[in-house]
């Protein structure tokens, strides 16, 4: 007889761990104890030292579908002579333990609300162990029922029975609840004044929404706004009150059978809305849509894909099954603003957009977004990271200091390092407004207080005039400065688990350069602990410096300024009007406001003014996106020529010249401009190609949000294969700056290694 110890880490708390294991203890004839720690779990056994090998081999092959075990440590000791099997009390210490994301309702909860005999029959806050809210109701570690915004109710002997039964489902379902102890809903008009409460609630909502109101419903991490898909006086009323002209709306549909209906579904795609992380994904229309139902046009103009989701709470489920059809479930906010959390602030903060509000009143402790994935290659690429993905870290090789890092400006997140994992924040969104400015300080106390911790090093980007770069410089804790491109590359180490030496290529929007210009289009030499740019595309003014970013006809007239004595006579007739013409050219010689850049993204931009796509823009990527959507089903191999100077002593530079002569000539002479964009990303793909070789590094990094135009990012991946080399790309991470700040936290730690 001896005692088996093992010692797991990982995401094995709330997910029905303890009771596996107790289970699994009794089928073995196994005594001893199994209990919840701050870095885990732990269990003890007594037993023949064959059954305990059994045991043990059998906790990794048998664990529940929802835990990840990181790490298991085992130790043989003398038997401590244990009579029977119990689950103890959690036990407290420095917290490294995960917190798992908030999950999808599971089958069994699915079967149970629609069945008229079940006691939790059309209850909207059914859960176990399995499925429900985790990181967006939990306040501290471990994961107790009192240390959860559940704390407040107190559950009937029933649910009682079931949480302390280690053979039910529910055994430790921290939010385990039903309609005689939980949580309830209530309707509210736009005073705050209750229309209705409970299961009526939810069907006179459901009733006007199929009247074409707009009803703010507080869901897992925060607020909807869903109105009818169908109606385009709802979406043109959504979009009026909510200042959001031209973005798409992401749609929830009642079934997935539906979603094939209006989508191109493929095998990967469909497992990925139907998993536990339920995300919104990116799903190609379909042309030959004969359902009955339609989706206003308004939804997703100018744009070949819809952002679809499935209702992933019970509350969502029944509200579908009402409603029968696709509805508009667009973040509960004014644009640039996080999400609302709260019933009352959302009365203020969504006066004038909702007429209605479907509440209720079980906390929600953190802001959870929607998350954003597509399917690239037949796997998921993540571009907004959040509910199902968040907090779930990505591990490291070694253990290191602890090192939080604030992010970008747009899409910011925050990572926070401990021992060898990084865990990223839930998407805080574009630091423009007030309230998102709150929300990132909220989130930065709570990862700190989520696991105790105490950063040595914070690292931000090397933009001066960012919010989030402020606040690091304002602490009292040492703080190393990231150039955001070089955090874009670390980020894809991190994400694909590689390591240096590599060829790293990051191009996006803007960041802030080493040497004081807009840099955008980069290429980086890493050996060992060394970074070099060793490349940039060609460099040209952006006149009015950040309203480039909102104004492609800007990007374009500082490009061509480059090549023609007179650059607006290459522009579209009406792009700049004269007067406007004057003052930015103007700008642009006396270099008055009209920064350098070296951006992909601007490049992009130019494109697409040039090919008289867009001139303004709404949102950000608005142009490029357009720019690729014109390939539509374009098949060509043809580019136009692009020319590589070798500088002395200096970084290699990727000239365009050629590449804008081309398009400006085809587009003179009335190519098809899905053709002249396919030539153009294809110049750009082999551009990178030729870098690549002169480089000669077989491993090539890819970051930066221009990585999420798939028809690049798969042109690049293949030439990149052709000549022999292999591109590491974004799956776990955003290509975008929401992968910034874990990479700021790998630049940082390979900083201080060097020191």
């Amino acid at each position: 007889m001896q005692r088996l110890r093992l010692e797991i880490s990982g995401a094995v708390q709330g997910v029905g761990f303890r009771p596996f294991v107790y289970r699994l203890a009794h089928r073995y004839g196994l005594a001893g104890w199994v209990s919840n720690t701050s870095k885990g779990v732990v269990i003890e056994v007594d037993g023949d030292t064959e059954v305990l090998a059994q045991f043990a081999q059998a906790v990794l092959n048998e664990k529940p579908s929802v835990s990840i075990v990181q790490n298991i440590s085992s130790k043989y000791l003398l038997a401590a002579g244990y009579s029977s099997f119990k689950i103890l009390k959690s036990t407290g210490g420095k917290r490294e333990a995960f917190v798992l994301p908030d999950l999808a309702t599971c089958g069994d909860c699915m079967l149970e609300i629609l069945d008229p005999e079940n006691r939790r029959y059309r209850y909207p806050f059914t859960n176990c162990t399995n499925c429900g809210p985790r990181y967006s109701i939990i306040n501290a570690i471990p994961y107790d029922r009192p240390q959860t915004t559940m704390s407040r109710f107190r559950m009937c002997s029933k649910c009682r029975d079931e949480y302390e039964d280690p053979y039910d489902r529910r055994f430790h379902a921290q939010p385990n609840a039903c309609p005689q102890c939980g949580p309830h809903l209530e309707l509210w008009d736009s005073e705050g004044i209750i229309l209705a409460k409970r299961d009526d609630a939810l069907i006179r909502a459901s009733e006007e929404i199929l009247e074409g109101k707009i009803i703010a419903v507080k869901g897992l991490g925060g607020f909807h706004l869903i109105t009818l898909a169908s109606s385009d006086e709802a979406v043109r009323t959504l979009r009026s009150r909510k200042g959001r002209k031209m973005k798409p709306f992401a749609l929830m549909f009642p079934s997935i059978s539906l979603v094939s209906e209006f989508c191109m579904l493929s095998h990967g795609e469909r497992e990925s809305l139907q998993s536990p992380r339920s995300p919104i994904v990116l799903l190609k229309k379909r042309d030959d849509q004969d359902s009955g139902m339609c989706i206003s046009k308004l939804v997703s103009p100018s744009n070949p894909e819809y952002g679809v989701m499935l209702p992933y709470t019970p509350l969502h489920i029944l509200l579908m099954k009402e409603i029968g059809e696709p509805v508009i479930a667009t973040s509960g906010n004014l644009s640039d603003e996080p999400i609302c959390t709260d019933e009352i602030e959302a009365l203020h903060r969504l006066e004038g957009i909702a007429d209605l509000l479907l509440v209720h009143n079980r906390p929600i402790a953190r802001h959870v977004d929607d998350s954003i994935v597509r399917i690239f290659d037949k796997k998921e690429m993540i571009l907004r990271r959040a509910r199902g993905y968040a907090p779930l870290p990505l591990s490291m090789d070694e253990k290191a200091v602890s090192v939080l890092a604030t992010g970008g400006h747009l899409k910011n997140t925050l990572a926070l390092s401990i021992g060898k994992n990084v865990f990223t924040s839930q998407h805080i969104g574009d630091l423009e407004t007030v309230q998102a400015l709150e929300a990132f300080d909220e989130v930065w106390s709570s990862i700190e207080a989520l696991y105790n911790a105490d950063p040595e090093i914070i690292a931000y980007d090397m933009h001066p005039d960012y919010i989030s770069s402020q606040r690091a410089r304002e602490s009292q804790i040492r703080s190393i400065p990231v150039q955001h491109h070089i955090a874009h590359i670390y980020s894809c180490m991190l994400d694909s688990g590689v390591r240096p030496p590599l060829l790293g290529i990051a191009w996006d929007g803007t960041g802030y350069g080493t040497d004081g210009t807009v840099w955008g289009g980069e290429f980086f030499h890493l050996t060992g602990g060394t970074v070099s740019r060793i490349a940039h595309l060609r460099c040209f003014p952006l006149p009015g410096g950040e309203k480039a970013a909102r104004e492609p006809r800007r990007s374009a007239l500082g490009l061509l300024s480059e090549l023609f004595d007179d650059p607006g006579q290459h522009l579209p007739s009406g792009a700049i009007i004269p007067a406007e013409m004057a003052i930015m050219k103007k700008m642009i010689s006396s270099k008055l406001n009209s920064p350098i850049t070296s951006s992909a993204g601007r490049l992009f931009d130019a494109v697409a003014s040039i090919l008289d796509l867009h001139q303004t823009i709404e949102f950000e990527g608005q142009a490029a996106m357009a720019l690729e959507h014109a390939i539509g089903d374009t098949e060509t191999d043809e580019s136009y020529p692009i020319e590589i100077l070798e500088l002395a002593e200096k970084p290699m530079v990727i000239d365009w010249a050629p590449l804008i002569h081309g398009i400006i000539i085809d587009a003179s002479n009335g190519i098809d401009t899905g053709i002249i964009s396919a030539k153009f990303h294809n110049t750009l793909a082999e551009g990178i190609a030729a870098v690549a070789r002169r480089v000669g590094e077989k491993k090539v990094v890819l970051s930066g949000g221009c990585f999420q135009n798939v028809y690049l990012l798969k042109r690049v991946v293949q030439i990149l294969e052709k000549i022999g080399y292999k591109a590491f790309i974004h799956r776990n991470l955003p290509p975008n700056d929401g992968g910034i700040a874990p990479g700021q936290v790998m630049a940082a730690l390979m900083m201080n290694s060097e020191k």
